[in-house]
Order: structure tokens, then C-alpha cells, then sequence
């Protein structure tokens, strides 16, 4: 029972000890929950102000600055590591802070790479709309923001949003500027009007120290223009700034791949700015009469020198004959509605490789041949590979002739025909002989050349000449001798022969044919047999007034064209070298002799032909240009026939 007790005792005296312990813990839990209850009344007061307010505020300052800082902090981390996240935030109207922050976070939305970033930009007394951003559209790499700067006296428009409400979706990446320290700048508004579509960056302005400068409040218009899946907006500097991007300072890490991207963006857009130049110049050739125009003078020329031709005949090589000026070398034949091409010797032979083309007429016709050889010779890749077929090195007194560019396998080939249809002789009673022309055959050599793929024809001063222009007891059709024939009627008959075996004999899927028209002739005093000159002519003529009239031979000709199946392109050469009564020969048309036999009437000067290098060059170029056309058209209708 003692025992029994005894156990009891000691039972209870535990049992007190452990209430104590209960009544100490009972204690500190009151002691905490008062506290907090204390604590928690003191917030409620302090975010439920009473009508005076200047204390409430000071907390709600305090909180809020505290709130800005952290997320501020935050957001370039987060940016970093999850670019396509987008942190909760509250912009406040009143907050510039806030308001900044929004920004950024916006301004860092990407789906893919090539995002640069900027720290948060401090400012004095600076005001930021806070929906700045909010239009932008997802899928955007980047926007065009601004970098960190410091800025006095300087306001930001409230309208300044209605720049990024333009902006498409698609942007693709962003190139930073080098640095700047601009004081009263004004970025133009008219920058980007023409921006073309896909483009590739974004220009973003890194920081800058700028001085009292203003920001337009009509900023939208300067990204009015920019296309659908545009990515590129480079801003133009001008004095006082109104564009959103600033210049600035580019850090080192992205300049590298800003020279990149500007370098791969000049690539393009000089690729599409040719491709658009050229289209718009090939337009222009197309629609423009290549005739009407007027002589400038032109140091770059002429095409060759007289010297590294050893081609030219005599006749025309009126610097190793001794004309002393120079200037009528220098003049290039300029049309009114375009640009002519000079002539690239090297692209025209590639035009030609594999080719015929053929001169076919009188020895103006000559003229124009032995102009081109020496152009296409001092082009050639290996002069040595350029050749007259027989070995001739004189072009006269022979019906052909034939140049063979080796390397190119082509030809350029002249035969004489200077009426285009045969010179014959009749029988007389007597058993001599009479000269005639027959009006219903085409030249002899025909058969020779009417497979040529290219055919270019002439005929006129021939026509100029006493029989002819008499027309008496001469023209011939079948074994009929006019006793007497107008020469204009002469001339329409033997074009009209002509015509009729051009559509008979030439395929025009093969060959083309082009007809050049009548070079005027300068003789002043007399004829070409009666004294005629212009050795002292050493300008062209400027006033039209002193022009001749067009001549009735290439009235008859035109009309003649006309009537024809084949397309003949005609090269009207006939007023533009009118003006040329500086570029004759004259009495330079020979070596070695002196000058009384040069001025004798018996040694009659050539104002007819033409020096080279000189005018016949020039038709060479207008030549040159038509088959630029050409081909242009072909590669046109290729085109549109395998897309059909």
C-alpha cells in the first residue's frame, strides 16, 4: 500500500510539472498572436488612408518604389532565360517607372533569336506613355526601343504609341548603331516611305547623351509606309530629332553582327535596287525611239584607237592620213527618251558566238563593217584569233569579204551590193555592150548570205549618182530598158525585188534583218565630182534649222518595210548623222601627198564616207541596242510560254 502511494505521488507531481510547462507556451502564443494582430492592424491603416492622406502616401511610396526596383531588377533575368514570357505587372499612368518597365518586357517578346537587349534607360524629368507598346503584335523578334541614354529637359509625346500601332508582325532581327553624341537632332519622318518589303533588321539606337531634345508628337507618320513581313527600319539622321530610334553607342558584343547583317542588307537591297534600275532601263530602251536625239561630247570616247586597228581601209583612216583635230572622236550619240548602251565589245561577241552576221550593200555599208570588226577585235580575247578569211588586209576591189573571230566561232561578213539588185549589161546591135540595172533581180551574192542569222542591208548613194538620177535609157525589167524612169520609182521597184525575195528566202525564225537607212553627205561648193568640200568643218551642227530635208528615198523605203511579211528593224541613221558634217575624211583621205594635191579640184574630197573611229561607230551602238531588245523580247516570250 506504501508502495502504491508512494507511485501516486510521484504520478502527480509530473502531472503538475508538464501543466506548468503548458501555461508558459500558452503564454508566447498569446504574446505572438498579439503581435501579429498588431502588425496586421498597423498595415490595414496604413493602405486604407483616412481623409488627410500625406502619411498614407508617404507608405504607398515607399512600397511602390520598393515593388518598381525589384521588378525592374527582374525583368532583363527573366527576359534572358525565357524570352517568350511575359511577366504580371501593374502600369501605372503616373509611374514613368512602371511605364518603362511595360516597355521592355514587350519590347523582349520573341519566337526566335537575334533579340538584343538594353538596361533599363534613367531619366530627369521625363514623361513616357505607358501603352507605348501595346499594339505591337505577337511573333515580333524585337521592336526598335531606346537604350539606356541620359536626357535632360527632354519630352516624350503622348502620342508617341501610335509609331509602334504601324508595325507588322514578323520583324526578324535587330542591328544596334554605333555611338553618337548628338545635340538638336531631328530624324525625318520620310525616312522609311520607301522601305520595300522583306527587308531584314531592325535598327535599334543604342545610348546617347542628348541636350534639349524634342520628340514629335506626329512620330506615326515616319512608319506609316512600312510593308507587311517587313524587318528592317533604317533611320535617317537629321537635325532636330523626332524618330523613336535615337542615335547611340553599339556595344561590342553585337557589332559584328550588325556589320553582318548591314552587309547581307546592302547585298539585297543593291540586288533589288539593280534588278529595279535595270528592268526600269530596259523599259525605257524598249519605248524609245533611238533617232531622235542629239550629239554630246564624251571624253570616254571614242570605242578604240584608230592605232590598234590595222583594218581600217585608207580611205577612212583619217588620222594616219594626218588630220590634226581630235574632237570629232569625242562625241557620243545621246537619244531624248533614254539611255543608249555603249556598245560592250566583249558582250556583244558573246551575242554573237556561234554566228553569221552579214553586211550586205554599198561602201558606206564598208563603212559600218570595218567600224564594228575594230571594235569587236579590241574586245576580243585573243586579237591573234581574229582574222579575214583569205588573208586580205585591202577591202576593196572584192564582191565579199569575211572576218573570223576563232574564239567566238562567229563571222562578220560584208558583200558589195550597193543597189541591192544586179547591175547588167545588154547586148547592142553594134556588139557592144550596155550598162544597165535590173530592177526585177536581186543582187548576185544573195544565194550566199540568206542563211546568215543576221543580215544588215543599206543602199542610197548609188542612186545619187548621173545615171541613175537621170534614169535614162538605164533601169531594166525582164529585157525591157526604160527609155526613161524616175529614180523614185526606179528605187520603189528595185526595194519592192528585194522585199519580195527577203520573204521568200529568209526564215525569220532564223534570221534577223535589219535595214539601214540613208548617211548624209556634207558637200559644200559642188558635188562629190564637181568640187565639193568640207575639209574645214570641225563641229557638228547645232541648230536643226540647217538640217536637210529627210530624204524621198527612205519615204519610199519606209513604205516599202511596211508591206513586208518579214519584220525588218530599220535603223534611221539618216538625221543624226546630218549633223555630222565634222566627221568626213575630206581631203585626209589619203596618205602621202601634198597639200596643193589635197585642195586640187581633180583630187575630190570625200564628204560622203566617214573617218574611223568615228559616226559609224555610233550606229554600231544604235545596232548593238536593238539586239539588246531582241533579246530581251525572246527571253520574254520564252518566259511566258513556259508558264502557261
Amino acid at each position: 500500500m506504501a508502495e502504491a502511494t508512494k507511485q501516486l505521488s510521484k504520478l502527480v507531481t509530473e502531472f503538475k510539472s508538464t501543466f506548468s510547462l503548458f501555461k508558459t507556451r500558452r503564454s508566447v502564443a498569446f504574446a505572438y498572436g498579439f503581435m501579429f494582430v498588431f502588425v496586421a492592424f498597423t498595415v490595414f491603416i496604413a493602405f486604407n488612408p483616412s481623409s488627410n492622406t500625406s502619411s498614407s502616401l508617404s507608405f504607398a511610396n515607399i512600397f511602390t518604389t520598393s515593388i518598381t526596383a525589384a521588378r525592374s531588377k527582374s525583368s532583363s533575368v527573366f527576359s534572358h532565360f525565357f524570352p517568350n514570357l511575359q511577366l504580371p505587372h501593374n502600369s501605372s499612368s503616373s509611374s514613368s517607372s512602371a511605364s518603362s518597365s511595360a516597355s521592355q518586357f514587350n519590347g523582349t517578346r520573341s519566337n526566335g533569336n537575334n533579340t538584343t537587349f538594353s538596361e533599363p534607360p534613367s531619366t530627369k524629368n521625363r514623361t513616357e506613355n505607358a501603352g507605348k507598346v501595346a499594339i505591337l503584335h505577337a511573333n515580333q523578334t524585337s521592336i526598335v526601343k531606346k537604350p539606356p541614354s541620359s536626357v535632360q529637359n527632354q519630352t516624350q509625346s503622348s502620342k508617341i504609341s501610335d509609331k509602334d500601332q504601324i508595325l507588322k508582325a514578323k520583324p526578324s532581327s535587330v542591328v544596334n548603331k554605333s555611338p553618337s553624341s548628338v545635340q538638336n537632332k531631328t530624324q525625318s519622318t520620310k525616312t522609311d516611305a520607301d522601305l520595300r518589303a522583306n527587308q531584314t533588321s531592325v535598327v535599334n539606337k543604342a545610348p546617347s547623351s542628348v541636350k534639349n531634345q524634342t520628340q514629335s508628337s506626329e512620330i506615326s507618320v515616319k512608319d506609316q509606309n512600312l510593308k507587311a513581313n517587313q524587318s528592317a527600319a533604317p533611320a535617317s539622321k537629321s537635325t532636330n530629332s523626332s524618330s523613336l530610334v535615337k542615335d547611340g553607342v553599339a556595344s561590342n558584343y553585337t557589332a559584328s553582327f550588325a556589320n553582318k547583317q548591314s552587309d547581307d542588307g546592302k547585298k539585297r537591297r543593291n540586288g533589288n535596287d539593280a534588278g529595279v534600275v535595270v528592268k526600269q532601263w530596259m523599259e525605257d530602251l524598249m519605248n524609245c525611239d533611238l533617232f531622235d536625239g542629239e550629239w554630246v561630247h564624251d571624253d570616254s570616247y571614242p570605242l578604240y584607237k584608230a592605232e590598234t586597228c590595222s583594218f581600217i581601209d585608207e580611205q577612212f583612216g583619217c588620222l594616219r592620213n594626218g588630220r590634226p583635230d581630235r574632237d570629232f572622236l569625242k562625241m557620243k550619240w545621246k537619244p531624248k527618251g533614254c539611255k543608249l548602251p555603249r556598245l560592250n565589245g566583249a558582250h556583244m561577241l558573246e551575242l554573237l558566238r556561234g554566228k553569221r552576221l552579214v553586211f550586205v550593200g554599198d561602201s558606206l555599208n564598208r563603212n559600218m563593217w570595218e567600224s564594228l570588226v575594230c571594235i569587236l577585235k579590241s574586245s576580243a580575247k585573243d586579237p591573234k584569233n581574229v582574222y579575214e578569211a583569205n588573208g586580205r588586209s585591202h577591202f576593196r576591189g572584192e564582191a565579199s569579204y569575211s572576218f573570223i573571230f576563232k574564239d567566238y566561232n562567229c563571222s562578220v561578213e560584208f558583200f558589195v551590193s550597193p543597189f541591192l539588185v544586179q547591175e547588167w549589161e545588154m547586148p547592142e546591135k553594134d556588139g557592144t555592150k550596155k550598162e544597165t540595172l535590173r530592177l526585177d533581180l536581186v543582187g548576185r551574192s544573195s544565194d550566199q548570205y540568206k542563211g546568215a542569222d543576221i543580215i544588215i542591208f543599206n543602199t542610197g548613194h548609188w542612186w545619187t549618182h548621173d545615171k541613175t538620177a537621170e534614169g535614162k535609157d538605164y533601169y531594166q525589167e525582164g529585157s525591157h530598158v526604160y527609155g526613161e524612169l524616175n529614180v523614185l520609182e526606179a528605187f520603189r521597184r528595185a526595194l519592192t525585188t528585194w522585199a519580195r525575195w527577203v520573204d521568200a528566202n529568209v526564215n525569220p525564225m532564223k534570221s534577223m534583218v535589219f535595214f539601214r537607212g540613208y548617211s548624209a553627205s556634207h558637200f559644200s561648193g559642188g558635188q562629190w565630182n564637181s568640187g565639193g568640200a568640207c575639209d574645214h568643218e570641225t563641229e557638228p551642227i547645232k541648230n536643226k534649222t540647217y538640217l536637210t530635208a529627210y530624204p524621198p528615198k527612205m519615204k519610199v523605203l519606209e513604205s516599202v518595210l511596211k508591206g513586208m511579211k518579214t519584220h525588218v528593224t530599220y535603223l534611221n541613221i539618216t538625221r543624226l548623222t546630218d549633223y555630222r558634217k565634222d566627221g568626213h575624211p575630206s581631203i585626209y583621205r589619203k596618205q602621202h601627198i601634198s597639200d596643193a594635191e589635197r585642195r586640187s579640184p581633180l583630187r575630190y574630197q570625200d564628204c560622203s564616207h566617214w573617218c574611223l573611229p568615228g559616226v559609224p561607230d555610233a550606229w554600231n551602238e544604235l545596232f548593238y541596242a536593238e539586239l539588246i531588245i531582241k533579246e530581251n523580247k525572246m527571253l520574254k516570250h520564252q518566259n511566258s510560254k513556259r508558264y502557261r
